[in-house]
């Protein structure tokens, strides 16, 4: 086993990728740098693997996938994961692996968002993508992180395993904040420096068929893991519309003591009952979901 991990995953890095090995070997000697090529034309691998570092392929396109297979086939006490563009600042990588190391945090995260990004990072709708999805997970999840979407992160080994993987693409960042706020593990941040890309290098990120995909993570996850608020919501709405159309009716057969527009009453009947429904769906939901932690701390506490 691998006291530390450094992991990278790669798609078409070949401008860079030389550049962030030897950051990383010299930020953290002792770590076995590991770089995943998730079906890159341009030699990355290659040039990777003259580099010394060890060279694995994920044949299933998106970053997703590619983590899924580094969680489950390297085996270490701390995993700091990076991406292979040479955004991040290597030498926040010792303290990052320090605090899993040491057991003070599950989860580091690289914090770019309080450092230099939004001076860095010249695609515009990205920064606004970054403080809406900040906001929302905030929002939803009742929490104060400050970079959502950060790919610089430290891992302790128990995340790691027991972290399900479920996203294919961009969206994964999204999926482990997420899991990391709802299974209660220790997250810390720390300020990182970020630049933009090197000329020559190009963000495989779509702006929006990508950002579409990290907010409909959110909503999904946030229907998965806060059923009750999820659907308890939905249900507000539907039976706030069927009373603010009821009003007029129900004025009306205390005026005149008949019912005008039947066909409407029966619509809005439907709807109250759809909303009632919401609320037992979400109750229902929410005892599978609390189970579902039981069990998971179970299993977390015969792992150790």
């Amino acid at each position: 086993m691998d006291k530390i991990a450094v992991l990278i995953p790669c798609y078409n890095e070949a401008p860079s990728i030389a550049k962030v090995i030897g950051d990383f070997r010299s930020a953290l000697p002792e770590a076995v740098i590991y770089v995943y090529d998730n079906n890159s034309t341009d030699g990355t691998a290659a040039i990777a693997q003259s580099c010394g570092a060890v060279v694995r392929h994920e044949y299933r396109q998106g970053k997703g996938n590619v983590i899924r297979s580094m969680f489950r086939q390297i085996e270490a006490e701390c995993y700091l994961m990076v991406d292979g563009d040479d955004t991040y600042a290597a030498d926040a990588a010792p303290r990052m692996c320090a605090m899993i190391l040491e057991g003070r945090a599950d989860m580091v995260v690289g914090d770019r968002l309080s450092s230099t990004y939004f001076t860095e990072n010249k695609r515009r709708f990205h920064n606004t993508g970054n403080r809406a999805v900040r906001s929302l997970i905030n929002r939803v999840f009742n929490s104060s992180v400050k970079d959502v979407m950060s790919g610089y992160r430290a891992f302790s080994r128990q995340f790691v395993k027991f972290f399900p993987v479920l996203s294919r693409g961009f969206e994964i960042e999204t999926e482990m904040t997420i899991h990391a706020l709802d299974k209660n593990f220790l997250i810390a941040e720390i300020p990182v420096g970020y630049q933009d890309r090197q000329q020559g290098s190009v963000s495989k990120l779509n702006t929006v068929s990508d950002g579409a995909k990290v907010i409909g993570t959110i909503f999904a996850l946030f229907r998965d893991y806060r059923p009750m608020a999820f659907f308890g919501l939905i249900g507000s709405l539907l039976l706030l519309l069927a009373l603010l159309f009821f009003l007029p009716i129900i004025i009306t057969f205390f005026r005149t003591g008949l019912v005008p527009n039947f066909p409407t009453l029966i619509v809005l009947s439907a709807v109250a009952v759809a909303g009632l429904l919401m609320y037992v769906c979400g109750i229902i939901c929410q005892i599978v979901v609390k189970k579902h932690r039981q069990l998971f701390e179970l299993l977390m506490n015969q792992a150790r």
